[in-house]
């Protein structure tokens, strides 16, 4: 049996335990903490082996000290993931032990690391976490806080797929337009009633059959996962989980540009060069999903009120387009700008971590 290979090990910490109340094997990646406590949600996912789960841990907190800088924000980098073996289903009390778990790991990094929702988590499942520690930000609307910031992302990307619709065809409308959404979740899912109410023309898909009533509802034809990609688009949105586009699906995508906010979309990072010498765009993730942290860290700093968040949130498709502008004008790819922006900014912001 072969298991994703670790990445290169870049990370100020990294724990990795087994959950004294669940038995579930528990990551706690901290990368950066340059700009700030790390902010990075908790991810709840089926992994064939434990290593496979510290392998995504390791680039999903890497990628969020990328996403966090080009952000803007004065917050470094970290993430958790919960691995759930094959076939395991947790019932309501492991489900509790595992977040209970979860906070007294997040506790043991004093501050340095905030975690969230994420994948597999809720805003019900943070409130555990809150229960073991206080460095937990997205807690349920009831309780004051900042609720699920899925909404807030969806904007982000949404705004994002008008910029990268202007650089391919010329104009931001949507009207019209073929987009193809790789993942209906709960941002691929607000991206698809919001894309088609303004009367793009969708095709959609997503890995359990059940999504399939929203492609009814909202006209939109679908397709089994897995052939997507071939389907003719101005922007294909990665929306589901990551390492989606690997070689042979880049050299088959029928897109003129991808846009979507699937953390670490490529299978390999050449993968942004290999869209490249197709013609095809591509938005760097870490800047298109980036309206979450924006929210909850604007939210848990009370840094602003709620529409000023928001505003900042949209602005998203204007640093894509300064993003695009760079990278055409130095004759690099739209990543490679991306991640210059996050080097000088971590390179001149270093802070006391708070």
């Amino acid at each position: 049996m072969t298991h994703t290979p670790l990445p290169e090990f870049t990370h100020e910490r990294v724990e990795v335990i087994t959950g004294r109340r669940s038995g579930l094997v528990i990551t706690v990646a901290l990368h950066s903490s340059v700009l700030g406590s790390a902010l990075g949600g908790a991810r709840l996912w089926t992994y064939p082996h434990w290593s496979d789960a510290v392998a995504d841990a390791l680039r999903l907190s890497a990628a969020m000290t990328l996403k966090n800088a080009t952000a803007g924000l004065d917050a470094g980098g970290g993430k958790s993931v919960l691995c759930l073996p094959p076939g395991t289903v947790l019932d309501a009390d492991r489900r509790r032990a595992a977040f209970l778990d979860l906070g007294d790991a997040v506790a043991s990094f004093d501050g340095l690391y905030r975690t969230a929702e994420d994948v597999g988590s809720t805003t019900e499942d943070m409130l555990v976490v809150s229960e073991r520690t206080s460095h937990v930000v997205g807690l349920p609307d009831a309780v004051g806080g900042s609720g699920e910031p899925a909404g807030p992302t969806s904007l982000g990307v949404y705004e994002s797929v008008r910029a990268t619709l202007e650089r391919v065809t010329g104009s931001a409308e949507v009207t019209g337009r073929r987009i193809t959404i790789s993942g209906l979740g709960q941002v691929g899912s607000r991206l698809a009633v919001r894309l088609s109410t303004e009367g793009a023309v969708l095709t959609v898909t997503d890995v359990d059959p059940a999504k399939r009533h929203l492609a009814l509802e909202l006209g939109a034809t679908w397709v089994e996962p897995g052939e997507e990609h071939r389907v003719p688009a101005d922007v294909f949105v990665p929306a589901g989980i990551g390492g989606l586009l690997t070689d042979e699906v880049i050299d088959a995508l029928a897109a003129a540009a991808v846009c979507g906010p699937a953390n670490n979309p490529l299978a390999d990072h050449s993968g942004a060069d290999r869209l490249a010498a197709r013609g095809i765009l591509y938005a760097p993730d870490f800047v298109v999903n980036a309206g979450g942290v924006i929210y909850l860290d604007s939210e848990a700093k009370r840094l602003s009120g709620r529409e000023e968040t928001m505003t900042r949130v949209a602005a998203i498709g204007d640093t894509l387009r300064r993003l695009y502008d760079d990278a055409e004008a130095q004759g690099i790819t739209p990543l490679a700008a991306a991640e210059e922006l996050a080097a000088s900014r971590l390179a001149a912001g270093a802070r006391v971590p708070v």
